[in-house]
């Protein structure tokens, strides 16, 4: 993995109201094996990010390469305490109140598919080619599994996880596993627009949302109802306080 942090400021309002951008990166090699110091950079990005949240707008970028060949995964080190750090690190960051935006190409599998499932905004180029790890008892069970089925729908990607069949960017793009696939040229382009709708709505609301989102799957309509409830005081609450700055301007 590499990183690196880049301010976004052209074309950007630097007003209190609508501070600079900025933009976190983080390089992830399909071919990367887990390992402890994989999960710690995770987790660092996701610090990272989180406090630029916290003080302005943020947005996580994943750069997700991939070449031919088996992409990596695990090696004789790996136990599953690592792969539960590993987890919940990928969960950390499902649930930053941060949007992440993923560019992918070539294969995709291993750490860099985990990433790829876990980010809210995914775009690929024609070549991607969105891989399971295989073992000898099978694919991997990992929660890829279980993001795949929740994002595409079991049926759908059941020949992947039982078999092992590739998924090609057209495919993934139809099982709105992808948002676009743009060839190399425009992806710094789709980059930038994707930025620009992630980051559209004030604060962690988009975040609130898709914490929404990933609930619905797996509560009830009562232990959701509150906290649908609570999101739609917030929105209420901020749209009065906004009506309420206006006319004291106009006042003034």
């Amino acid at each position: 993995m590499s990183a690196r942090t880049t301010a976004a400021t052209a074309g950007t309002d630097t007003s209190t109201s609508n501070p600079p951008l900025d933009v976190l990166e983080l390089g992830v090699d399909a071919g990367r094996v887990l390992s402890p110091a994989l999960v710690a950079e995770l987790d660092a990005f996701c610090d990272r990010l989180e406090a630029s949240a916290a003080t302005g707008r943020a947005v996580g970028v994943l750069r997700l390469t991939g070449g031919a060949g088996e992409p990596g995964l695990l090696d004789e080190g790996v136990d599953v305490h690592l792969v539960s750090k590993w987890e919940r690190v990928l969960r950390r960051m499902e649930r930053l109140g941060a949007p992440t935006l993923a560019l992918a190409g070539g294969e995709c599998g291993g750490v860099a598919l985990d990433a790829l499932l876990a980010a809210d905004y995914r775009i690929a180029a024609p070549d991607l080619v969105l891989r399971l790890h295989a073992r000898p008892d099978g694919m991997w069970p990992g929660m890829a599994v279980f993001r795949l089925a929740s994002h595409a729908g079991a049926a759908r990607v059941r020949r992947a996880v039982l078999f092992g069949a590739p998924l090609t960017a057209a495919e993934a793009l139809r099982l709105d596993l992808l948002d676009e696939v743009v060839e190399d040229a425009r992806r710094e382009e789709s980059a930038r627009a994707a930025v620009e709708l992630l980051t559209a709505f004030p604060g962690p609301e988009l975040a609130v949302r898709r914490r929404l989102l990933i609930d619905a799957t797996s509560v009830s309509f009562e232990e959701a109802l509150g906290s649908h409830l609570s999101a739609c005081d917030r929105s209420l609450r901020r749209e009065r306080e906004r009506a309420q700055g206006s006319e004291w301007e106009v006042e003034v």
